[in-house]
């Protein structure tokens, strides 16, 4: 596979300049947005690409299974950050749906897809673990932003259904049914279009990288089927936690757990 030189980065980063300039014209006020987050990106990256080779090079088994931790929790704080609920209600619920969750699937990704002899393999779990990690983070901000806002602008039904006798579970079924749908549906968009509309990052950068494309293919196939098993039920673990925080023990809506709110 060919390299991409500093020049050819910088190439790319003058054509920028016109999205600058448009924006000045039509006054839309993201430059500085634009121009540091294009900064963070190249600095973030580059560190990354130094100790991800260390770190491939040292394969060490408590060292790998560390970092995906330390992924893991930077994900959950990322989640919390972007909700509408505090911090202290949401977090733990979040980051024990995802540790469960994508643990579960990176080991049995490693083991019956790809059928590594090492499955905590360096090379292999953080990049998997990467990709699980990112669609979880947009999924979850979805699902749970979803479901409490549908819980929240809907309380009077959700406690006049309690009132009748219906459980916690049955009151927030349509807001349960709501978040996920919106959580997952990106993804099924994706999977529906993939190879007709879009050629993903994964199967690019292995068949750029000199694979076989019915390799790439295969991998791309079997990375997109995990990444929805594991968003879908992420969401669903992580709302399903979190209602102990976020409801009473009389199944009241502890608003007091909302960052904003309208009472």
């Amino acid at each position: 596979m060919e390299t991409i030189s500093y020049l050819g980065i910088a190439y790319l980063t003058i054509l920028v300049i016109p999205v600058l300039i448009i924006n000045k014209k039509l006054s839309i006020k993201m430059n500085k947005d634009v121009v540091i987050s294009i900064i963070r990106m190249v600095i973030q990256l580059s560190i990354v690409g130094l100790y991800l080779q260390y770190i491939f090079d040292l394969n060490n088994t408590i060292l790998n299974v560390v970092y995906i931790l330390i992924m893991m929790v930077v994900a959950s704080i990322s989640i919390t950050k972007s909700s509408e609920m505090k911090f202290k209600s949401i977090l733990i619920p979040v980051f024990v749906s995802m540790v469960i969750l994508n643990i579960t699937m990176m080991l049995f990704f490693n083991k019956f897809v790809i059928n590594l002899n090492n499955i905590l393999d360096a090379r292999y779990i953080i990049t998997i673990g990467g990709m699980l990690l990112g669609n979880v983070l947009s999924g979850n901000i979805v699902g749970l932003n979803t479901f409490y806002k549908g819980v929240f602008e809907n309380q009077t039904r959700l406690y006049y259904d309690l009132a009748l006798g219906a459980t916690r579970f049955q009151a927030i079924k349509p807001h349960l049914k709501a978040a996920m749908q919106a959580s997952v549906k990106p993804t099924i968009a994706s999977m529906a279009t993939i190879g007709l509309v879009s050629l993903p990052g994964m199967m690019t950068g292995q068949i750029l990288g000199g694979s076989v494309p019915m390799d790439a293919i295969m991998y791309q196939i079997a990375i997109m089927l995990a990444i929805f098993v594991t968003r879908y039920l992420n969401i669903f673990i992580a709302i399903l936690l979190s209602l102990n925080t976020m409801f009473d023990v009389q199944d009241i809506l502890v608003l007091d757990n909302f960052k904003s709110t309208n009472s």
